[in-house]
Order: C-alpha cells, then structure tokens, then sequence
C-alpha cells in the first residue's frame, strides 16, 4: 500500500468516523421538542404597525445578499470564462435561494412567532445549510461525491424540519435531526478543508462564514441578557440575524472572486 493510499483511506475513515459519532452523540440523547420559550423574544416593541419589528426588519440583508447571489450566479453561468469555471451549480443555487428565501420566512416567524411559522423559518435555512455543505463536499472530494451526496443531503436537511414539525402535531417534536442537520456540517466543514486541497481560491472566507455563525447562535443565545445589558435598545436577536448575514455575505464574497487553483 502507498503512503498516498494509506493517506487517502485515513482521510475518508476520519471523515466516515466523526460523520457516525455526531449522529451517535446526538442520537443518543432522548427526544428535544421545541421550547416554547423559545418564541419569547426580548424585544417585542411596533413600530410602523409591524410588531416585534427589530426582529423582522433585521432579516432584510439576507434578501438583498441572497438576491445578488442568486443574479450574480445567473451572470456567471451564461458568460463563457464564467461558465468555465462554474462547477457545483445546484449547490451554490441551494445556497442563494435559501438565503433569499431565509428573509421572507424569518420575517414572516417574527411576526407571529410560534412552532407553524417557525417552519418557514426553518426549512429555507436547510437549503442554504446542505447546499454549501454539498458544495465543499464537490469542491474538495471531487464532483462525483457532489453528484452523489446533494440530493440525499438537500432530503435530509428539508425532512429534519417535517419530521420535527409532525412531531410536535402529535406532542411528541424531536428536534435531534434538525440540530445534526445544523451543526455537523460545522464539524466535517473545516476537516475536508484541511485534508483535502481546494480548487478555488477563497477558502478563509468560510472560515470567517462559520464564526459569523458561531457568533450568531451565541447573539440568539443571549437574547433577554443582551436586550437588558443595552438598557432595552436592541436585543440580541437582530443581532444575530445581523452577524448570519455577514457569513452569508462572505460566503457571497468568495463566490464572486473565487478563480481556479493552478494544478
């Protein structure tokens, strides 16, 4: 066996192990349902007749991100040198449509924030998760673990939120798959970064991607602490809807500048 071989095998065992110990991990905790305090954000104030209106307005970015995103792709696809270069195409449309879309439903949940509207919310942030997932997935093992895995995954992520939101139908929500669907891709992202060498240029904007979104979840964490350490004039909800955005755009970033590696 070659140290190339034996090299390759260790990478796809490592990737293979920590994929089947995330699920064990979190699998291996009893059923999550949604907290209802959850949809008690902290700031609750009208503005202009809308209600909760920090906590609306602030998904505006990801409409206007996802939007150039989604024109920028098109403009990419139909130029000759831009056409060359594209590859992953499905993903990187997953990913704009659902940062588009993020901003209508995320909107939408705040306006009447509860479980039904939570998945608008939560189903365009699938596609987005699973589409960038599946595009470093082909941008560093290859276009035919692209072509296998985007669609099982794209199933994936949109059957995490169903099946959650069936559950709590029935009073029994379990949200273990929705959180591997969120937060594993956090995991194998920066591993298949570091074992596997790119294709494109722009790989440290997804490292800054993955801290805006650390960033955010702790903003959304420390929702009420936030809103009351700031004396009740913004709450750490728009905040994170903010610090999101900057992933995305970064994210939007590198689209847009990322070129070929020399071989």
């Amino acid at each position: 066996m070659t140290v190339t071989t034996r090299a390759t095998r260790f990478r796809l065992l490592a990737l293979l192990g920590v994929t089947a110990l995330s699920a064990a991990v979190v699998f291996s905790q009893p059923p999550i349902p949604q907290d209802p305090a959850y949809h008690r954000f902290a700031d609750t104030r009208a503005f202009l007749g809308v209600p909760n209106f920090l906590n609306v307005v602030s998904n505006l970015p990801f409409l206007v991100i996802g939007g150039v995103g989604l024109l920028r792709l098109r403009r990419r696809l139909v130029e000759p040198a831009g056409a060359a270069e594209m590859s992953e195409t499905a993903a990187w449309l997953l990913l704009f449509l659902g940062i588009f879309l993020t901003g209508f439903g995320s909107a939408w949940y705040h306006l009447r924030p509860d479980n039904a509207s939570l998945v608008w919310d939560r189903l365009p942030m699938t596609l987005g998760f699973m589409g960038f997932f599946a595009g470093i997935v082909g941008e560093r093992l290859g276009r035919h673990a692209y072509r296998l895995l985007l669609w099982p995954l794209l199933g994936i992520g949109v059957s995490s939120v169903l099946f959650w939101y069936a559950g709590e139908l029935r009073g029994a929500g379990d949200l273990r798959l929705y959180a591997l669907v969120q937060f594993f891709p956090l995991l194998l992202i920066p591993l298949l970064m570091a074992f596997y060498r790119p294709r494109y240029t722009g790989g440290v904007w997804v490292f800054l991607a993955l801290a805006a979104y650390g960033s955010a979840k702790a903003f959304e964490m420390w929702d009420h602490e936030i809103y009351r350490a700031l004396g009740g004039t913004v709450s750490g909800h728009p905040l994170k809807h903010l610090a999101a955005a900057v992933g995305c755009w970064a994210l939007l970033h590198m689209f847009s500048r990322r070129r070929r590696v020399a071989a």
